[in-house]
Parts: structure tokens; sequence; C-alpha cells
């Protein structure tokens, strides 16, 4: 398996592709693994060279209860990897992730896309009555520490998207929105300490200079569509889409739209 150390961490990793293309760098959302972007690799790594990796507490990372820096992670592995620049493209809690590399980093990021992301300082927003009742049934799992069903309740919550009713989705995408997140209950014993960027991203996105891809899926929680709207009125120059018919991971579940903007937006800005 390629693996990286990296301050108290053994990060997993994969890439396709030929190094000599232009580097894209996945990072997952935080219901999920690297699996995650199997839908996109194979139209991707035609003319990029891929990478994607399991973040800590994710897949088959594993690390020690440490301080560290997610961005220092990407970078270390960017540096492993002898990529200088790459479009990082994050989902969910990866999209954060890849917003404050691009803050901190600008050098390193060629062009930058989120999906379901917000940016790191995003103030707490006042969930509707479906989302509280999801999110009071995760608390209690978490006080029990039933951690199966605490991992159950989050992709009912994000994955599957609180407005829907999961018997009437496509029945693979189900199946495969559970299996994304229950490989990460081998890590829920692991306690790594992130450092947050200082300032966040939430007062400094005017500050971003490369092209940018912001995306959303229609039914998405209450915090990631403000979180979308407000990406779109403060990135400049940014493009945008929603996607109908999914939540929180429209890569996964719409793969073919999602694929056909992405490629898109790719060619536009040469990356």
């Amino acid at each position: 398996m390629p693996e990286l150390d990296v301050n108290g961490a053994v990060l997993y990793y994969e890439t396709h592709g030929h190094i000599s293309d232009p580097a894209i760098l996945l990072i997952h959302a935080g219901v999920a693994n690297l699996r995650m972007w199997d839908g996109l690799v194979p139209m991707l790594d035609r003319d990029h060279f891929v990478i994607r990796y399991d973040t800590r507490g994710f897949g088959n990372t594993s690390t020690r209860d440490v301080e560290f820096s997610d961005r220092d992670d990407a970078r270390d592995l960017l540096d492993h990897l002898g990529i200088a620049r790459a479009t990082v493209i994050g989902c969910s809690r990866g999209g954060g992730i890849a917003i404050d590399l691009a803050l901190e980093s600008p050098d390193r990021v060629a062009g930058l896309a989120t999906i379901g992301s917000g940016p790191s300082g995003f103030p707490d927003l006042e969930p509707s009555d479906r989302e509280h009742e999801i999110l009071d049934a995760m608390d209690r799992a978490f006080v029990a520490e039933d951690w199966a069903a605490l991992n159950e309740l989050e992709v009912r919550l994000w994955s599957i998207g609180p407005t829907r009713d999961q018997a009437r989705l496509d029945p693979d995408f189900v199946e495969l929105a559970y299996s994304l997140n229950r490989s990460n209950l081998a890590r829920v014993g692991e306690r790594p300490r992130p450092e947050h960027l200082d300032p966040p991203a939430f007062d400094r996105l005017v500050d971003l200079r490369m092209p940018a891809l912001v995306t959303v899926g229609e039914s998405d929680v209450t915090e990631e569509l403000a979180a979308f709207e407000f990406l779109v009125a403060t990135i400049p120059g940014v493009t945008s889409a929603r996607f109908a018919d999914a939540a929180h991971l429209p890569s996964v579940e719409r793969p073919e739209a999602f694929n056909r903007v992405l490629g898109g937006w790719l060619a536009l800005h040469e990356l």
C-alpha cells in the first residue's frame, strides 16, 4: 500500500495517471474516505495526475493522538510526490481543508473546487426541525458511545439528506453511502488534534485569486446551502453549480452530471 509517514501519522494515498500531466489533489468528505472519488478518477486520470488520500481519522490512514495540520499533511503529500502545484478538489470538510490550503499556500494551488463545503470560521446556523431531530439522536448516540449508530445517523443527515426518504433513492447509492462512512469506524479511538487556520478563511475569501468552482446538492443541510451562497457571493470570479436530486455527495450520487461540470471548468481554465 502506498503510505507516507508524517508527524505521528501514516497517510494512505493512491495515484492515477501520468505524473507529467497536471496534478489534481482530491480530499474526501467527513462521511466518506478516498473511495468516494471512484466515479471521478476514470474521467480525470485520462489527462491528469490524480492524487487522493485518507485524511487523519478516516479510511486506511492511522494516526497517534498528536497536534497536526491538515494543510501540512496535504503539502507533505504533494512534496513526497514531487508536485509543485495542483488543482485541489474537496468535499465537505475536505473542501474546507482545500480552502484553507489555498489561502495559506496559494503558490501550491492552481485551482480550487469545493463540494458542499463551508469556509473555516463560518458561523453556526439554526438547523431545520428535521435536522434538529437527527442531530439530537446523534448526541444521544455519542453520549452512549454507540459509534455504529452515530456513524449511520451521520450518513442519514448528510449523504441521504434531511429532506429525503432514502427508500425513494437509488439503492446502490444508499448502500454505497453507508459503506463509505462505515469504514471509518476503525478510527473512532484515534484523537489527533487539528491546528486550525488563524485567522480562519471566513473573512479572507476575497484573497483567493486562483480559478474556483463551488458546488452543492440541492438537498444538502441548511448550513451547507447557506455556506454555498456565501462562497458564491464572496470568492472573486467564482463559477458555481447546484445539483438537483443530490444531497451532500453530488459527485458520488450524480457522477455523470458532476463530471460534466468539473470537466468543463477544468478545460475552461486549462487546469
